[in-house]
């Protein structure tokens, strides 16, 4: 049996990552549940309109959305990859879209009626193939305005097309991406592929879609959660000075004075501050008291 100092040592650690509170990259819980839900949707449509485009069984799943700045999104994309950037209304920054270039090979070669057997290496598309990928690339937008809903109103619109994460500069390096990131499924191929948009549209969308408590209602919400908050209130005697010395030379049958009169109520207390006065009774079988005087809290 492995003692407790043995299992910690086992157990791997996880190590800890630095978060910059200047620049706050967690979405609001209520925000990522909607986009969870509109990703869940919309990798459906794209697992369905690729099957129907490609002829061959292929199926879309989203794995998980979060907010990261563009460079550390490009940071951690390959080098040598497919990176389709899409014009939305009213933003300089644009919208992403990320796959292998030989995932995307392997789709057209289904399309043309090819088994997709072969692995295609990672290159450049000629132009018959950047026409087919444009045809793929029209019904995949269009699913992805139908998914976002609200959130994108306007269709993303294609604008260029790269094959290197470096210079495919779509937002400023600083500039926050809402990130999601699918497996995508054609032909028991399985390739990982991203959607990256610029988080100030799709917050924009979120707080129109689903808007979140204005800030000029945060005090009374915040006064309301405090006073339902549960606090121990107590009822004794009035407290009594001591030395140390009484303290540790206590016996069983030792009798302490108390300051506080028989004929005096008891006090009532939150967190060690007398907030009123109460006289014990009871009601049924259990210990009760009556407030007789309230006191002021400073």
């Amino acid at each position: 049996m492995l003692t407790r100092t043995e299992e910690q040592a086992e157990t791997p650690t996880r190590a800890a990552e630095p978060y910059d509170f200047r620049r706050p990259t967690t979405l609001a819980r209520e925000h990522s549940r909607v986009l969870e839900l509109a990703f869940e949707s919309f990798a459906r449509q794209w697992g369905t309109q690729l099957t129907a485009n490609v002829r061959a069984r292929s199926q879309a799943t989203f794995l998980q959305v979060g907010m990261h700045t563009y460079d550390d999104y490009a940071a951690s994309l390959p080098p040598a990859t497919t990176m389709v950037l899409c014009r939305l209304a009213g933003d300089e920054a644009k919208a992403v879209i990320q796959f292998p270039a030989s995932a995307a090979l392997g789709w057209m070669t289904h399309m043309l009626g090819g088994s997709g057997e072969r692995i295609e290496p990672e290159r450049t598309f000629t132009e018959i193939e950047q026409q087919l990928l444009r045809a793929l690339l029209d019904d995949l937008l269009d699913d992805l305005q139908y998914s976002l809903g609200r959130i994108l109103p306007a269709r993303p619109e294609f604008d260029s097309l790269h094959h290197t994460a470096q210079f495919a500069q779509a937002a400023p390096t600083s500039a926050l991406m809402i990130v999601a990131s699918f497996i995508v499924e054609c032909a028991e191929r399985e390739t990982t592929a991203t959607l990256a948009l610029p988080a100030d549209a799709v917050l924009r969308g979120l707080g129109e879609s689903n808007p979140v408590v204005a800030t000029d209602r945060a005090r009374s919400l915040v006064a309301a959660q405090i006073e339902l908050t549960p606090v121990p209130l107590g009822v004794g005697l009035a407290p009594v000075p001591v030395t140390p010395h009484d303290i540790l030379e206590l016996a069983v049958g030792d009798v302490i004075p108390l300051a506080h009169a028989a004929s005096e109520p008891f006090l009532v207390t939150v967190d060690g501050r007398a907030v009123g006065r109460a006289a014990i009774g009871r009601t049924g079988n259990r210990l009760a008291c009556t407030i007789t005087e309230t006191l002021e809290i400073p």
